[in-house]
């Protein structure tokens, strides 16, 4: 944990709550994203290897500016009084993740399905939580589009930054964000991107290995103190991480699924609950509750080991 305490990331909960995501021009991920996609106007278009190379010095050379900036920052925000150092702190550090983001949009593709207006859910799931074409999805995979989302960054959009900060504080923190922004926008396997993106997608998956099965794990025990069925979520757990592409996501997933018992289908990729009911609208806040209880109880594991720290 990082020996200046706690306070800035329980403050930094508190204003995600109460005050969401800045607007862009305040915000540093935003910014990130303007620099990623200006350098890669300069991708080189010929060989792959060129591609490869250049996305490889691309995200590790955004890693180090970032990590550097947030080292700075953390020495300048160390000088000032400490309510101030806090309040800023707070501030940086709820730039990179987004729970209330998170429960706001899968809301309101859950109000939009329980309207009926499956249009509107569908164009909400789209341009809130997935980058997949939605125009043809039954209201049973908006929903279970919808909770996998919920599960998944669970992981890379919440439990992670924060873990990130526990170990490493605010440079460790932006330095994730950064590389998860890489890859949310350069790892896709099209034409342009199939290997400018390698490096970035290859390392995100790398330091999401241990965050996605924490938050897993956390999800298995607030299924257990809310009386969930335990063995039907670690039974699908078991069976069903493994079947997803990315090697970290279908740990989130499969146990939000055996939690719900819900099956949640991604046509031609995975089934994850495989026979169990299909996802209905009522689904999405059951998905949203048991989210955060994750995040209280990973929050929770984050100040024992700080105050651990502080005895030993």
């Amino acid at each position: 944990m990082p020996d200046y305490g706690f306070v800035p990331l329980l403050l930094a909960l508190l204003l995600d709550m109460l005050l969401g995501d800045p607007p862009n021009r305040l915000h540093p991920v935003a910014w990130m994203g303007t620099g990623i996609r200006l350098a890669r106007r300069g991708a080189p278009h010929g060989p792959a290897a060129l591609a490869f190379l250049y996305g490889g010095a691309l995200v590790c050379g955004g890693v180090v500016v970032v990590w550097s900036l947030g080292v700075v920052a953390e020495v300048l925000l160390q000088a000032l009084p400490w309510p101030a150092y806090w309040l800023l702190e707070a501030y940086a550090l709820k730039t990179t993740f987004a729970l209330r983001g998170l429960v706001r949009a899968a809301q309101e593709v859950h109000a939009a399905l329980l309207a009926g207006d499956l249009a509107h859910a569908r164009q909400m799931l789209a341009w809130h939580l997935v980058s997949r074409d939605t125009s043809a999805l039954t209201p049973s995979h908006v929903a279970a589009a919808t909770v996998e989302s919920v599960a998944e960054n669970a992981s890379d959009g919440v439990i992670a930054p924060l873990l990130f900060y526990a170990l490493g504080g605010l440079p460790a923190a932006l330095a994730y964000r950064f590389l998860n922004t890489a890859d949310a926008m350069l790892g896709y396997r099209d034409p342009e991107r199939e290997w400018l993106g390698k490096i970035p997608a290859r390392l995100d998956d790398l330091v999401n290995l241990i965050p996605a099965r924490c938050t897993a794990g956390l999800l298995l025990l607030a299924t257990g103190l809310r009386g969930g069925p335990l063995r039907r979520t670690v039974t699908v757990w078991r069976r069903d991480a493994g079947q997803t592409a990315s090697p970290n996501a279908g740990h989130p997933m499969s146990v939000m699924a055996g939690a719900l018992g819900i099956t949640l289908e991604k046509v031609g990729h995975y089934t994850l609950g495989k026979g169990q009911a299909l996802p209905t609208a009522a689904d999405i806040p059951s998905a949203t509750r048991l989210l955060v209880w994750a995040v209280a109880l990973g929050v929770g594991v984050f100040l024992g080991f700080f105050l651990l720290g502080q005895l030993l």
